[in-house]
C-alpha cells in the first residue's frame, strides 16, 4: 500500500516536470489559457456567489447568536469583525477551494480522461507535442490567475450576505456591522488566505489531471477517475491547509 501510495506521489512529480515547461506555440497557448480561464473559472461564479452569500449570512447569525449567549457583553460590531475574520481567514481560501475541487476537479479529470481512452493524447504524443505541457500547464495557470479573484469575490459576497442578515433580522444595526467591518485586521491575514489560494489552485489543477492523463480503459474507469481525483484533491487541500496554518499563524 505504502509502495503503491510513494509510486503514484512520484508519478505525479514527473508529470508535473514534463507539465511546467515553456510552451512550444505561444500564439497556441495563449488561446488555450483564455478558453480554460472562461471554464474553470468564469463558469464557476454562479456557484461562488451563491454560496459565498447564504454562508455570509449563516456565520454573522451564529456569532450573534454566540456572543448574546456569552456572559460578558461583547458590542454588536464584532458580529462584523468575527465575519470578516472567519471568511477570509478559512471560509472563503478554504471552503470554496473545496467546492472548486468538485466542480472543477471533475471537469479537468474527465475531460483529460476522455482524451486519453479516444487516444487522443497518443496522437498528440506522436506529432511530437509535448501533450503534459499542452494540455495541464494552461490548467494551471488559469486556476492560479482566476481563484484568487474568486475569493475576492467571495469575501465581499459573503461580508454583503451577513450585511443583509442584519437587515431581515434587526438583530444587530448596519452602522454597528460596518463599524464591525472597518476594524482592523492584520496585513499578513489577508496575504495568508490568498497564498493559500494560490497553493490550493494549484492542486484543484494538477492533481486531477493525473488522473485524467493516466486513465487506462474505457468511460467507466474516466468515472472512476474523476472520482479518485476530487477525493484525492479535497484531502491535499485540507492537509495543506494545516501546514500552512501552522506556519504562517502559529
Amino acid at each position: 500500500m505504502l509502495k503503491r501510495f510513494l509510486s503514484e506521489v512520484g508519478a505525479y512529480f514527473l508529470l508535473l516536470s514534463k507539465s511546467i515547461k515553456r510552451p512550444q506555440k505561444m500564439s497556441v497557448f495563449g488561446k488555450l489559457l483564455l478558453r480554460e480561464i472562461n471554464d474553470l473559472g468564469v463558469n464557476s461564479f454562479g456557484l461562488v456567489l451563491f454560496t459565498s452569500i447564504f454562508v455570509g449570512a449563516v456565520v454573522a447569525i451564529q456569532m450573534f447568536n454566540n456572543f448574546s449567549a456569552s456572559s460578558i457583553p461583547i458590542p454588536k460590531a464584532f458580529i462584523g469583525y468575527a465575519t470578516k475574520a472567519v471568511l477570509i481567514l478559512e471560509f472563503a481560501p478554504t471552503i470554496i477551494s473545496v467546492i472548486l475541487a468538485g466542480k472543477v476537479g471533475s471537469y479537468i479529470a474527465s475531460s483529460i480522461g476522455t482524451m486519453r481512452v479516444t487516444e487522443q493524447i497518443d496522437a498528440l504524443d506522436i506529432m511530437g507535442v509535448n501533450s503534459p505541457n499542452f494540455l495541464i500547464m494552461p490548467k494551471i495557470l488559469a486556476s492560479i490567475i482566476f481563484n484568487p479573484l474568486l475569493i475576492a469575490i467571495s469575501i465581499f459576497i459573503g461580508l454583503w450576505g451577513g450585511y443583509l442578515a442584519g437587515l431581515a433580522t434587526g438583530n444587530w444595526s448596519r452602522a454597528d456591522y460596518i463599524t464591525g467591518v472597518q476594524i482592523y485586521m492584520p496585513q499578513h491575514f489577508i496575504w495568508y488566505a490568498f497564498f493559500k489560494t494560490v497553493v490550493f489552485a494549484f492542486l484543484i489543477a494538477t492533481i486531477p489531471a493525473y488522473f485524467g492523463y493516466n486513465v487506462k480503459g474505457g468511460s467507466l474507469e474516466v468515472g472512476r477517475a474523476s472520482t479518485q481525483a476530487v477525493v484525492w484533491t479535497i484531502v491535499a487541500i485540507i492537509i495543506m491547509n494545516l501546514i500552512l496554518t501552522q506556519m504562517f499563524l502559529s
